[in-house]
């Protein structure tokens, strides 16, 4: 019995399955969650674990940009697609990485949404000394065509530090293009950090960080004596958390986990936050709402969860239905502080 190969779903994937183009074989790098992608024969090279996860249960095979790293016949793909991101900055990693990856002279297509900035690549691939051509548009999207080559730029440049110390104390954190918060503190981060002293006392606590991003909340919480373990499902953030932690001579746990489920079994005396609601440009609370939902099963009896989340979310009667009640400790009309204790 056949069986049925699925029809793309996200416009730049129609683009490309449009195309008379043979893909077994390629490089798929950093794409979206879509059915007639996870079905085909290519690599997929992604930071979002979610993605790799995604391909790999459908049978396929899946790759993080740090490790472990393509062998074989893997290593050597017929081209490769790179699907361009929100980040300009991001997307310009992708190529440097990948000038640096793969042999010179591999097919690259570009491809992306009109209003996502997909033409910048123009005068990126320019600046780079790499020809181009447009191969097709449709749907609001655009598709490039060049090849790699050597660029002479290292894309570990893209890896900066920033002090992100508060009330005259420093602290070096590591920032990558595609992490929250990227060469900034974030305003959110910061009432939650302002709001922490005296929740609870830290000094030998098992704490968790979920979401860690640059890891300022596992830094802070290391510095102050507590036993950290850091998540996030981006491997630019695991990767930036672990540095920041190394620069600050801290030490702590940093894993790749989609929401809890690096976490098994496992209990915190508090879970620290601040959840993200956005998939590039689309809101999503389903990281937050399993935040929440399923932040009992992980803490010990009496321990919190203390997140923060811009006023307008509807995490009030998460919150409820998850612990009976909750508290506001902070709110500045933008932002609130939510703490909820497990009874």
């Amino acid at each position: 019995m056949n069986v049925e190969t699925p029809r793309a779903e996200h416009p730049v994937c129609q683009l490309l399955e449009r195309q008379d183009a043979d893909y077994r074989g390629w490089w798929w790098i950093a794409p979206p969650r879509d059915a007639w992608l996870e079905a085909g024969q290519g690599v997929a090279v992604s930071a979002d674990l979610t993605v790799r996860e995604a391909w790999r249960g459908a049978g396929g095979k899946a790759h993080s940009p740090f490790f472990p790293e393509p062998a074989g016949a893997e290593a050597t793909p017929a081209g490769a697609v790179l699907f361009w991101p929100k980040s300009h900055a991001l997307g310009e990693w992708w190529l440097l990485w990948l000038c640096a990856t793969l042999p010179e002279g591999t097919p690259l297509r570009l491809v992306g949404e009109n209003q996502g900035g997909i033409k910048r690549v123009l005068k990126v691939l320019a600046a780079l000394g790499l020809g181009c051509r447009k191969l097709d548009g449709a749907r609001r999207c655009s598709l490039f065509e060049t090849r790699l080559g050597r660029v002479g730029i290292d894309s570990a440049a893209a890896w900066t530090t920033f002090d992100a110390g508060l009330a005259g104390e420093p602290l070096t954190l590591a920032s990558h293009p595609g992490v929250f918060g990227h060469g900034k503190l974030d305003d959110g981060t910061r009432l939650l950090l302002e709001a922490l002293p005296g929740t609870l006392p830290f000094e030998g606590r098992e704490l968790l960080d979920m979401g860690c991003g640059d890891g300022i909340l596992a830094a802070r919480l290391a510095r102050q004596g507590a036993r950290v373990s850091a998540v996030d499902v981006n491997a630019f953030a695991v990767e930036a958390t672990r540095r920041s932690l190394a620069a600050n001579g801290l030490a702590g746990e940093v894993l790749e986990s989609d929401v809890y489920s690096a976490l098994a079994g496992r209990r915190f005396d508090a879970i620290i936050s601040n959840p993200p609601f956005h998939q590039e440009r689309a809101i999503d609370y389903g990281p937050a709402a399993r935040l929440i939902g399923e932040a009992p099963d992980h803490l010990r009896p009496g321990g919190a969860l203390i997140i923060v989340a811009n006023a307008f979310l509807p995490y009030p009667d998460r919150l409820e239905r998850a612990f009976g009640r909750f508290e506001i400790l902070a709110d500045d009309r933008r932002y609130r502080v939510y703490r909820a204790i497990k009874r």
